[in-house]
């Protein structure tokens, strides 16, 4: 049958957890065996770039108002019947429209949904969609534990279409730093004892506006917190920092396509959302061997194992963040021993090899199934 097509539909391609992956996927696959395509909504920055440096097409349809968007589903059609994929499968909301209808439509012979995010709040309506998209899937992949038990326990999908699949991290380029970044460089003493964070600045659900609560509470100058992204709820954090007098220890810096160099500034990492689907971020930090302070939400209670690898938390509860960074600083072979552990664990469970061959595995089994 010659190569294996694959179709991936994903909503936009920008800096997030999901187009991470679809890249770190697109550079470990077997080239030899599968060919592959994406289909977005809008496509911009650096890691479009790095997806296409990698000979990946990506096709752009244009932003969704509703999810059933005629015209959006005509285009997907189009390219359903240039491309003729043998495997059709969509991540994030739009991605799983997309994939679900216009694979029915289009007649692809395997159908493949993704859930990649924490939906413990997501309404009726919108549970009631991602059922009936499922009915039209042979499978429906949960990128967590909590995730897949969402799926089988709340969605209602039935268990055999439901797959757990745990998100990977490429640590093959993590040291590979592509600039060198010292502690003076961005005004931090050797002294100082930094907590540090990565991620899309959305504060309803990463949370960082708690850190900034924390590093008040714990009122010690040497305390800083170092922030890599960007997003809409920057200037809002920015201004808390100032209302709270403490804009000298917080020290944000922006979107950075590497981000190694500056998790290796950090002394430990915290990851303070109010839900999340898996924590991409949380692995990268260990595998940088830094102990983890996370929320007990979604993936992140399965990824940190409390006082082993870091200390999971409630969330929206800056004292514990503040009690967790005392414990962190004041036990410094213990929090060696966490980061140390943190790094094996992500080793052997979430890097991307293990990923893109589990996701491989998955194909093949369903187009051995039709093949039958």
């Amino acid at each position: 049958m010659g190569k294996i097509r694959i179709l991936h539909c994903i909503e936009t391609i920008s800096s997030g957890g999901v187009e991470v992956l679809r890249l770190g996927f697109a550079r470990n696959y077997d080239k030899e065996r599968f060919d592959l395509r994406i289909v977005c909504t809008n496509a911009k920055g650096p890691i479009k770039e790095a997806l296409e440096k990698e000979g990946i097409q990506i096709i752009q349809v244009g932003s969704f108002k509703s999810p059933f968007e005629i015209k959006k589903y005509k285009k997907v059609l189009g390219v359903i019947k240039q491309f003729s994929p043998h495997i059709i499968h969509g991540a994030v909301f739009e991605g799983m429209s997309m994939a679900s209808i216009c694979g029915f439509l289009g007649k692809v012979p395997i159908i493949i949904l993704e859930e990649t995010s924490d939906p413990q709040k997501r309404s009726n309506k919108a549970i009631w969609l991602q059922r009936q998209m499922a009915k039209l899937a042979d499978a429906v992949i949960g990128i967590s534990p909590s995730v897949t038990y969402y799926l089988r326990d709340k969605a209602k999908i039935p268990s055999e279409k439901v797959f757990l699949l745990n998100n990977g991290v490429d640590n093959s380029n993590l040291f590979l730093n592509t600039q060198d970044c010292q502690r003076a460089d961005i005004f931090l003493k050797n002294s100082d004892y930094v907590l540090g964070s990565v991620g899309r600045v959305h504060d309803n659900v990463k949370r960082y506006s708690d850190i900034l609560k924390a590093i008040k509470i714990l009122n010690d100058p040497e305390i800083k917190f170092l922030l890599i992204g960007s997003g809409p709820d920057l200037w809002k954090l920015k201004e808390l920092a100032r209302k709270l007098n403490i804009e000298k220890q917080f020290i944000s810096l922006g979107f950075k396509e590497d981000t190694s160099t500056y998790y290796q500034l950090m002394d430990c990492f915290c990851i303070p959302s109010s839900q999340e689907g898996f924590g991409l971020a949380a692995v990268e930090a260990m595998f940088h061997q830094l102990p983890v302070i996370a929320t007990a939400v979604g993936g992140l209670k399965d990824i940190v194992r409390n006082k082993k690898t870091g200390m999971l938390i409630p969330h929206s509860d800056p004292q514990s963040i503040a009690d967790s960074v005392v414990y962190l600083k004041n036990n410094p072979i213990i929090s060696s021993k966490m980061g140390e552990e943190g790094f094996l664990r992500a080793s052997s469970r979430y890097g991307i090899d293990t990923y893109t061959n589990s996701l491989e595995n998955l194909y093949l089994t369903f187009i051995n199934k039709r093949n039958k």
